[in-house]
């Protein structure tokens, strides 16, 4: 692997400086840096980050091939401007056993245009009656240390302790789906005004806020850490922020779409907007961008759920819940919280790169850019305003709920470990 010279990008939105990559790692980094034999990135104007950590991505594979593969899947995190992501466990067979994880960990390997971190399931089968392997899965080569049923909520509360208990020996977290499910059995959207005019089932924030106290308290009972999946209501932000003002060793995500779309849009009764959790409404996405900001919320992850079209392509009580994500979060984050002034590039290195990397426990990644680090980046140009169009994405699936909207930014390369897996705009 030759050298790169990054000619004139701005670390973290900070002063242009020059970045020499040799091999794997950042070799220097200043004023004027001479190229040498080196690979010239000109990239004055753009923003450089360390390469983004998803902690909250569907790869579909093993098993659900025709919704996404871990190729495909992480082809639209590096054109994303993702270095590592978090492989969620609701695949077929569920990834509950070290065999299942190690599956994926390998097709990472093999395939990965980012590096693939297997999530483990907290229960055998999600069906939330016995704990999974959690030991055997941390102690496999995959060495998985997030665990979590996520698209179902572990809902028995002595269960969620004795995984709480269990992931404390080696460090593990456990990323909760938030969702009491008699609460929301048949719910369509957000329930409130919206919900009562369109004479559809409504899913409450009470479904989501109980389960997040519940397992505040437990986590803080056993010691241990719990990690709040794709959080979306003003509620469950306060109490993520009463959580940690008690000291207690909580972590919780939003995801793109909750921090920018609201549930006026299921007015159109398009599927695309349909998503678990809901759109909530205005006020609550307001809250989250707040607390977001003020690092209540910990990070950014995407929920990246592809499905085939016949899945969304049908009426809105028919179909699958959820959105692709990849491609658009980096804009999505740049419009709804950098152009507005609610964080800044440091910031967004911080939520979307830095704290998943420490949540997952996943080394290498969410490092500075500085000398003697890997070299595993993102370099985006803030300035570049384009329409989305999913017919040009890597993932497989096309359900994207910006469709025809525009969006600023783009992500121009991606490193992983300095090798350029995204060169102007494009896969390498």
């Amino acid at each position: 692997m030759g050298k790169i010279l990054i000619r004139g990008a701005k670390p973290l939105g900070g002063e242009p400086q020059d970045v020499l990559i040799d091999g794997e790692t950042i070799a220097a980094v200043g004023s004027g840096l001479e190229a040498g034999d080196a690979t010239v990135v000109e990239a004055e104007g753009q923003i450089l980050l360390p390469g983004l950590v998803d902690l909250h991505t569907h790869l579909r594979e093993p098993g659900r091939e025709d919704s996404e593969t871990v190729l495909t899947g992480t082809r639209a995190a590096a054109v994303g401007g993702y270095t590592a992501v978090h492989a969620m466990a609701n695949t077929f067979p569920v990834a509950d056993t070290a065999g299942v994880v190690e599956q994926v960990w390998r097709l990472g390997k093999e395939h990965g245009y980012c590096d693939v971190q297997p999530v483990g399931a907290v229960t055998v089968g999600l069906e939330g009656k016995k704990l999974a392997e959690l030991g055997a899965m941390a102690d496999s080569a995959a060495a998985v240390r997030v665990f979590s049923d996520d698209g179902k909520c572990v809902d028995d509360a002595v269960i969620m302790r004795r995984a709480l208990e269990y992931v404390k020996a080696f460090g593990g977290v456990v990323a909760q789906h938030a969702q009491e499910p008699r609460l929301t059995e048949g719910a369509q959207m957000n329930e409130g005004a919206v919900s009562g005019e369109l004479g559809l089932t409504g899913w409450p924030s009470v479904a989501e806020e109980s389960v997040i106290a519940r397992d505040v308290m437990l986590a803080a009972h056993v010691g241990s850490r719990v990690h709040i999946c794709h959080l979306s209501t003003a509620g469950s932000v306060e109490i993520v922020r009463w959580a940690k003002s008690k000291g207690w060793d909580v972590t919780a995500e939003v995801t793109p779409h909750h921090l920018l779309l609201t549930d006026e849009l299921v007015r159109t009764y398009n599927p695309v907007y349909k998503v678990n959790p809901p759109l909530r409404t205005g006020a609550d996405v307001m809250a989250l961008r707040e607390a977001l900001a003020d690092g209540t919320i910990d990070c950014v992850a995407t929920d990246h759920a592809p499905h085939p079209r016949e899945d969304k392509d049908c009426e809105w009580a028919a179909a699958a819940m959820g959105m692709v994500g990849l491609e658009t979060a980096l804009s999505v984050v740049q419009h709804t919280m950098v152009d507005t002034g609610l964080l800044d590039w440091a910031g967004v290195a911080d939520r979307m790169s830095l704290r998943p990397a420490v949540i997952g426990r996943l080394a290498g990644h969410g490092r500075p850019v500085s000398a003697g680090e890997p070299a595993n980046l993102t370099l985006v140009d803030p300035a570049y305003r384009g329409v989305v169009n999913p017919a040009a994405f890597a993932s497989r699936s096309r359900n994207t709920p910006y469709e025809g909207r525009e969006l600023p930014g783009r992500v121009n390369a991606t490193f992983l470990r300095g090798k350029a897996t995204v060169l102007d705009g494009k896969l390498t």
